[in-house]
């Protein structure tokens, strides 16, 4: 098993903004326009979001976003593993780490919003076997034959 790193990320570093310009460039071949809610690194630079890295040795091997919400709320953003690292773990320790960060920050709720098209499958079965299960939207977020929302409660 691969031993990866995770630390906070300030998205400046040649790697992070390519494998975020990846994952925009899918999520727009995969969804129509107005159902991409990917963050572009700007926003992810927000005061309410911490990115994170998680790299194996020097090779960054996935990112993920946790954004506070209020009253106890927080939202997954733009998870992503690196195209060699897809199925080997990634986004599986990721994802525990996001998780484990919310409850340390006294979170009760975790939301997401992802595509339910063919390609986010992998997606949804990481999510499934971390306790996610679909949900009504919540924002902005409104699910349809594109979107699809999921919570889990800590």
């Amino acid at each position: 098993m691969t031993c990866f790193a995770i630390a906070r990320d300030d998205l400046t570093s040649p790697d992070v903004l390519d494998l975020l310009r990846l994952h925009l460039d899918e999520m727009h071949s995969w969804s129509p326009a107005c159902k991409v809610h990917a963050l572009p690194p700007e926003k992810l630079r927000a005061p309410d979001v911490t990115f994170y890295a998680l790299r194996d040795g020097d090779r960054l091997a996935a990112v993920g976003a946790l954004k506070v919400l209020g009253e106890g709320r927080g939202e997954l953003k733009s998870m992503r593993a690196a195209p060699d690292y897809r199925g080997r773990g990634a986004g599986r320790a990721l994802l525990e780490h996001l998780i484990a960060e919310a409850r340390t920050r006294g979170l009760i709720w975790l939301g997401l919003e992802t595509g339910r098209t063919v390609p986010f499958l992998p997606a949804l079965r990481l999510y499934e076997s971390h306790g996610f299960a679909e949900s009504t939207g919540f924002g902005d977020y409104v699910p349809d034959e594109f979107s699809l929302c999921m919570e889990l409660h800590l």
